[in-house]
């Protein structure tokens, strides 16, 4: 089965290039709302078994967009295993401002996931984000065990990297080895044994959005 794993699209937040984490959660832009119609006409015909998402509204939004685009009238499910990381004292600063109050955590965050210590910022750790993320998917991928089963899972940027590494079977100082991903973006991830092991189909697509991405739709 198949996993389509989606970020929200862009938020005020977003282009401001401020932390958002579990309990911000700005606007989407009006950008946004074109590209995620853009995702749902791009998937148009693929017969999902659910969707899935975030309880926080720039990913229940995402995908109720992508859900009507498609014209499928799928409940969108919320599924608090796929909600942002807990930032702590993070959430809400500009990246900058924290990288001057938090230079070591920042550090860790996007480079060294296995230093990453949130005990003094109150927040996640990547194990945590990760070991919740994989019981969504090893339990999504026993749900809809058939060949053809797909679900659509709408989260975040820094849940979804270090879910899709840690699905992936990625250590944990490497599970960000991909990158960061864009918003309004697609990845697949696949599972031929019931979920104990995945592999990438397609990673990060935004072809379908038809315009160049720029520094902040990757922040």
């Amino acid at each position: 089965m198949q996993i389509y794993f989606v970020r929200h699209g862009k938020t005020e937040w977003n282009l401001a290039s401020r932390f958002q984490g579990r309990h911000g959660d700005s606007p989407l832009l009006d950008q946004s709302l074109k590209d995620i119609k853009k995702l749902g006409e791009h998937l148009k015909g693929t017969q999902f078994r659910g969707i899935f998402a975030s309880p926080l509204n720039r990913a229940f939004n995402t995908a109720q967009g992508i859900d009507d685009a498609m014209n499928v009238n799928l409940p969108v499910v919320i599924d608090e295993r796929l909600r942002e990381f807990n930032l702590g004292d993070m959430e809400g600063m500009k990246f900058d401002e924290a990288a001057k109050k938090f230079p070591e955590q920042i550090d860790n965050f996007w480079n060294h996931p296995d230093k990453y210590d949130p005990t003094e910022l109150h927040g996640e750790t990547y194990q945590h984000v990760i070991k919740r993320g994989t019981d969504f998917a090893q339990e999504m991928a026993q749900r809809f065990p058939n060949e053809d089963d797909k679900i659509l899972a709408v989260s975040h940027g820094a849940a979804l990297s270090a879910i899709m590494g840690g699905l992936l079977g990625y250590p944990l100082k490497d599970v960000r080895k991909r990158g960061g991903l864009s918003n309004t973006s697609l990845t697949i991830l696949e599972t031929k044994d019931g979920g104990k092991s995945f592999f990438p189909v397609i990673w990060n697509e935004t072809s379908y959005l038809g315009r160049k991405l720029s520094e902040t739709d990757s922040l």
